[in-house]
């Protein structure tokens, strides 16, 4: 396996395509709730045993979310710049190892998921490699139920700019697209353009 062909793997078309509505209160509600069939504990269960088990519904729920976890990773936390040090030197086994620890902290983070299934990929790990695929199909394509991307009250809604870009990367996006930002109070609307095609991403900024 190369990389090369998991992006064409992330590249055909979804099976879900019908735009749902994002209240993202709502999702919060559901997740704390232990009597709800959306209660995190449930769906995070579901999704590290078989993503595939999941429908349209709870794949938003595990994707948005994410906003509410209190062990969170971000990308400026050392422990992922020791990820991210150990994929670009090559050392993969211990990329797959400090990868494991920060997916357990947070599963639905798609820079984590992201790295390890290169790694897997890299190791000839298929076993691996197709579970991680399986989990990243499932969150991307809770994005692009979020809005068809056609227009700024339509767009793809995203929790970070990292899964901005590994968004832009399904929808084969190149360099060849200019991108014009607009600022608002909890969110920036990215714009994508190239010739008369455009793309519109809002990535969220929540502070709980």
């Amino acid at each position: 396996m190369k990389c090369k062909i998991f992006f064409l793997l992330l590249m055909i078309p979804f099976l879900g395509i019908a735009q749902m509505k994002l209240n993202l209160k709502e999702i919060e509600k559901d997740l704390g709730n232990s009597k709800s069939q959306y209660n995190y504990e449930k769906l995070i269960f579901k999704f590290k045993g078989y993503p595939k088990s999941l429908d349209s519904i709870e794949a938003q729920h595990l994707y948005y979310g994410r906003n509410f976890l209190k062990t969170k990773v971000s990308v400026t936390d050392e422990d992922f710049k020791n990820l991210a040090d150990a994929f670009k030197s090559g050392n993969f086994e211990e990329c797959i190892k400090l990868g494991k620890i920060l997916y357990e902290k947070d599963p639905t983070n798609l820079d984590v998921i992201l790295i390890l299934l290169r790694a897997y990929d890299f190791t000839k790990d298929a076993g691996n490699f197709v579970h991680h695929l399986n989990q990243l199909r499932l969150l991307t394509e809770a994005i692009k139920d979020s809005g068809d991307g056609k227009t700024e009250k339509t767009p793809y809604i995203v929790n970070s700019v990292g899964d901005e870009y590994i968004l832009l990367n399904v929808l084969n996006v190149g360099k060849d697209f200019t991108r014009n930002s607009t600022t608002y109070k909890d969110s920036v609307v990215d714009v994508w353009s190239r010739d008369d095609q455009k793309i519109y991403i809002k990535v969220l900024y929540l502070n709980f």
